[in-house]
């Protein structure tokens, strides 16, 4: 089993979503995050006074999922998260030792 996880502009989350859920991708973990990488955030103008917004806002998607489905759900991510504009994410492949569901006991991919 493979986690892919995801940072993603926000406004990019519905479209990442509904491309996973094409590719047949059943649950996913969403979670608001704040970061920056090689743009090192930017500076507003509030109220007169500039400042430097260095953590942007982000979005983690967590997906857990079988070897075989991997490429397809990282290419599904990469389409429909890309603007083409600095900031666009990063995407994170890891193996998963075990899942276990907690409801059931069911293990490996059953559990997932």
């Amino acid at each position: 089993m493979k986690k892919i996880e995801a940072i993603i502009k926000p406004f990019k989350l519905e479209e990442v979503k509904e491309a996973l859920h094409e590719v047949g991708i059943q649950g996913i973990t969403v979670t608001e995050a704040k970061g920056f990488g090689r743009q090192k955030g930017h500076t507003e103008l509030y109220r007169g006074a500039e400042y430097v917004v260095d953590f942007l806002p982000k979005v983690k998607v967590e997906v857990v999922m079988e070897d075989a489905m991997v490429e397809r759900a990282v290419e599904a991510i990469q389409q429909a998260a890309h603007t083409g504009r600095i900031g666009d994410g990063k995407i994170f492949v890891s193996t998963v030792e075990e899942a276990i569901r907690i409801r059931t006991s069911e293990t490996g991919a059953d559990a997932i």
